[in-house]
């Protein structure tokens, strides 16, 4: 439900919004205007967004890959460029196949595969209490699985051997460089999503280590090798995780039964 206000009120928004540094400040008011019941609602909003909380928490949910994705207040914010991972991955999904979300946040990612590709059997992991328990809002009704614990460690062990492909945007950011995020991810995002650990030579942070490391370790060999994508986008980060991380999950799943996509969305 949305409040009719006057044009009036709705320039005010812009101009709180436009003085607090939002950019796309007409773009913003007419989504708080959108997703506000009451001018009450309105006024709220409008002062949490200025006080510095993502938009996307403020008003709930996020667009990803065509859909309205729920949002909490706490919960990592899906970013648009990992639309690039998702697209990547169902280009290598068929029907029926067996699916794992790591560090799945919101869920978006394996929403977005649940509504690309019909039968999946859906399962999606993440540390954070607030995350997991936002994924299963958006994961439950589209058939998935989502459980909280540190990468495969929840995962039931009957589906060992099964798994056709693996999704991961796992925390990226090395540890010496969090404080360089925007504001609002440093403050109002989880450090535990973010943060990726003290970066080595050779690529990569040591959070994404740890999970290939686990993956390799993890999955029996077999007779067909579908190598990771390289990641997503550019900047130093991005070509830092090609040059290193790529070669190191090639590597690590070469003699796995799956399919699999495993990709940094970008610069928070």
């Amino acid at each position: 439900m949305s409040v009719s206000l006057s044009p009036d009120v709705l320039s005010a928004v812009v101009s709180r919004l436009r003085a607090a540094g939002c950019v796309y400040a007409e773009d913003e008011a007419r989504l708080l205007l959108s997703a506000a019941a009451t001018a009450a609602d309105l006024a709220a909003m409008a002062d949490r967004r200025v006080a510095g909380l993502p938009l996307e928490q403020v008003v709930g949910w996020a667009e990803f890959c065509g859909l309205r994705i729920a949002v909490d207040p706490g919960v990592f914010v899906p970013r648009r460029r990992t639309e690039f991972l998702a697209g990547q991955a169902i280009a290598r999904i068929r029907p029926g196949a067996v699916v794992v979300d790591l560090c799945c946040g919101s869920g978006a990612v394996g929403a977005a595969l649940a509504a690309a590709v019909d039968d999946l059997e859906l399962h999606a992991v993440d540390i954070d209490p607030a995350a997991v328990a936002c994924a299963r809002r958006n994961l439950v009704a589209r058939g998935g699985r989502v459980y909280e614990g540190d990468l495969y460690a929840p995962l039931p062990a009957w589906l060992h051997g099964r798994v056709d492909v693996l999704v991961a945007n796992a925390p990226y950011v090395p540890t010496g460089e969090v404080r360089l995020l925007p504001r609002e991810a440093r403050l109002y995002e989880p450090r535990v999503a973010l943060d990726g650990g003290h970066r080595r030579a050779g690529g990569g942070a040591a959070g994404e280590r740890r999970g290939i490391r686990m993956a390799g370790a993890r999955r029996p060999s077999a007779d067909r090798d579908q190598r990771a994508s390289s990641a997503a986008g550019r900047g130093d980060l991005h070509r830092r995780w090609a040059d290193g991380m790529g070669r190191q999950l090639q590597g690590a799943f070469r003699s796995g039964r799956h399919r699999h996509q495993a990709a940094p969305s970008g610069i928070a």
